[in-house]
């Protein structure tokens, strides 16, 4: 017997056991998310307690994951009922592996996630499920100072950069705040809302026309942002003790400044360019595996996991906020309900254009993002030349894309094998 048979066979074995272990399910949902102890408990406790049937919510690490998933479907035969994971983790597999959820007759209110959820298909492959995401916020009183007109739930980029240097001229002093310190989370808002919302790209649009005006457009949001941003990581803080007003950062990086003091924030979806309201879900969905061994119980547990109420209790459990059009209620944290609005307007926007979280790079993501810091850091701090920076920065990202061979991930083109630098 060879290895790879070995191998095979130790793995099947788990899923013997596991199995034993669920036996007693209707279901057994197998998920990449809620991880951690405290809120698989919630899933399990509260999420789940009012489903009809009994559910066995087993959530993994996406290695073990995917290994006994690969088994069953190699196996052609499996106990995993309903699949959790990221679009990341759907995205990387078989359109043949999964069953078709048209009929489900669920979806979510963002027309834009549920293309998503077709994986390149004309077949709902997944159910989006929960979101997160990276907001802006804004202290109150800056709001006297928006540009004529301006939507605060609809800007530009221009608008933005109009409203920063309207509050810059009446304060006396730059109040933009950026994640731009050593633990900030900078190359998300390139890769996410930057890149799309100028270029519909990010790996092929890197080194565009349409990637230098971007920088150009940054750039002249820089002459209006806060100089200490480069030491900022948390906006929160910077909210907090009225070093910057007006911010952009991650949800819960905003968290305590909306807790603390509700009444003086208000939060509101990113900018849009000229190829859209770019911005960065983090997107979890649910799904069925073709090996699943009762298609209704598991097209039930999804029917239950998509209604308004179980959405609410799945933010309670996880802090991903719902899908689906829900009321928050009153007794949620102030920064769950400010956040949760603010990302919901954003991702139904009519004009959304996510720009997911980089996948299949593998041990070199962190060599991606370094790309765009350091195209950051050269062209905004440095104030280097914008095309001669781009120029030059595009081999590196060439490189790891043909290394590591991924394929391009929206709002890229697909591509068939390494997504190409333009």
């Amino acid at each position: 017997m060879n290895l790879q048979s070995n191998l095979v066979g130790a793995v099947a074995g788990v899923v013997v056991l596991c199995s034993a272990a669920a036996a007693q399910a209707d279901v057994m949902f197998w998920s990449t998310q809620a991880r951690p102890i405290e809120e698989a408990q919630a899933m399990r406790d509260t999420v789940l307690s009012g489903y009809e049937g009994t559910v066995d919510y087993q959530p993994n690490e996406d290695g073990p994951w995917l290994t006994r998933l690969q088994a069953e479907l190699q196996a052609e035969s499996g106990s995993i009922g309903v699949l959790g994971a990221l679009h990341g983790n759907f995205s990387a597999m078989s359109a043949d592996d999964l069953v078709s959820l048209d009929d489900l007759g669920v979806s979510a209110a963002s027309d834009t996630f549920n293309e998503l959820a077709r994986l390149g298909t004309d077949k709902l492959l997944y159910v989006p499920w929960m979101q997160a995401s990276y907001i802006m916020a804004a202290n109150k009183k800056a709001l006297e100072f928006l540009p004529e007109g301006a939507d605060i739930d609809a800007l530009s980029y221009d608008q933005l950069i109009a409203w920063a240097a309207n509050v810059h001229e009446a304060t006396g002093s730059p109040k933009f705040g950026f994640p731009a310190g050593p633990k900030g989370l900078k190359h998300r808002f390139f890769q996410g809302y930057l890149y799309p919302s100028y270029t519909n790209g990010v790996v092929r649009t890197f080194a565009s026309d349409e990637a230098v005006t971007a920088w150009e457009k940054f750039a002249e949001l820089w002459e209006h942002t806060n100089p200490a941003s480069t030491n900022f990581s948390f906006l929160q803080e910077q909210l907090l003790s009225g070093d910057a007003w007006i911010v952009f950062d991650h949800t819960s990086r905003l968290a305590q400044a909306f807790n603390e003091r509700p009444d003086d924030f208000v939060a509101f979806p990113a900018p849009a360019g000229p190829t859209g309201r770019g911005f960065m879900p983090v997107l979890a969905g649910v799904a069925i595996p073709k090996t699943a061994p009762d298609m209704e119980e598991s097209k039930a547990l999804i029917q239950y996991l998509l209604k308004p109420e179980t959405q609410l209790e799945t933010l309670r459990a996880t802090s991903f906020f719902p899908v689906v059009e829900v009321e928050l209620p009153d007794d949620l944290p102030p920064a769950v309900t400010a956040a949760g609005d603010a990302v919901a307007k954003m991702s139904a926007s009519a004009d959304a254009n996510p720009g997911l979280l980089p996948a299949g790079l593998g041990d070199k993501g962190g060599d991606f993002n370094r790309v765009f810091v350091d195209t950051f850091e050269r062209i905004i701090l440095a104030r280097q030349d914008i095309r001669q920076v781009l120029d030059d920065q595009k081999g590196r990202l060439a490189a790891i894309m043909e290394e590591t061979g991924a394929p391009c991930w929206a709002p890229d083109a697909p591509s068939e094998g390494a997504c190409p630098v333009e």
